[in-house]
């Protein structure tokens, strides 16, 4: 039987041409990829034919599945710190994170496959940095709460837990969607129109301990 051909590293022109464009290219494969089946199901040889590259690149480029994975939540890290700078308030934040439903698709949907593949940290290795992201928003919240603008009933750390499943609805429960709202969930008019409820539910929630006062005046 004859023996199988030992897999091709790629020549120094394809690794030398315009590396940078090839990376993105790979990054973008990669991410649509992920976004379809998830980090178990994707396939290197699935994310070199989206990228029209020779899959051995990735190899070289990411050191293989792993190294790529890794290299996309450093870039979502990076859009997330450009979306969403320290100093957005919580309810803009919110709209932010719905608004990406549309601008950012395959991006909402890797963070909903991080959830269902998740067995632990350990499956997870950037689940820490994914935490920090959020420290402030709790913090803003025990702020409202130290105010006496937020109930003090509400951990802040659950209620933005539920507040960024809220966000992410029009990915992880479109058929829900579909069937209570009567329309489509991927349409750019409902998730402009979502993402201001979901702001708007933040600043309700915010206003909570002024109406009780007004109410008791």
């Amino acid at each position: 039987m004859p023996s199988s051909k030992p897999r091709r590293s790629p020549k120094p022109q394809e690794r030398q041409r315009d590396p940078e464009r090839t990376r993105q290219l790979i990054l973008d494969a990669a991410e649509a990829e992920f976004a379809a089946h998830g980090f178990q199901g994707a396939r290197t040889a699935a994310i070199a034919a989206r990228a029209g590259v020779n899959q051995q690149l990735i190899s070289y480029y990411f050191d293989g599945k792993e190294g790529l994975h890794q290299a996309m939540s450093q870039r979502w890290e990076e859009r997330r710190r450009n979306l969403v700078p320290p100093e957005t308030p919580l309810p803009e934040q919110l709209r932010r994170y719905a608004l990406e439903a549309r601008h950012n698709p395959d991006g909402v949907r890797l963070m909903a496959w991080g959830g269902l593949e998740y067995t632990g940290p350990a499956s997870d290795p950037d689940h820490v940095p994914r935490a920090k992201m959020l420290e402030h928003s709790v913090e803003e919240l025990r702020a409202l709460q130290a105010e006496g603008r937020l109930p003090a009933e509400l951990d802040p750390s659950t209620l933005v837990v539920m507040l960024m499943a809220a966000a992410m609805a029009p990915t992880t429960l479109p058929h829900v969607i579909e069937g209570v709202c009567r329309t489509d969930p991927r349409a750019p008019e409902f998730i402009d129109h979502y993402a201001d409820q979901v702001a708007l539910l933040v600043e309700l929630l915010g206003r909570g301990g002024d109406s009780a006062r007004d109410s008791a005046g």
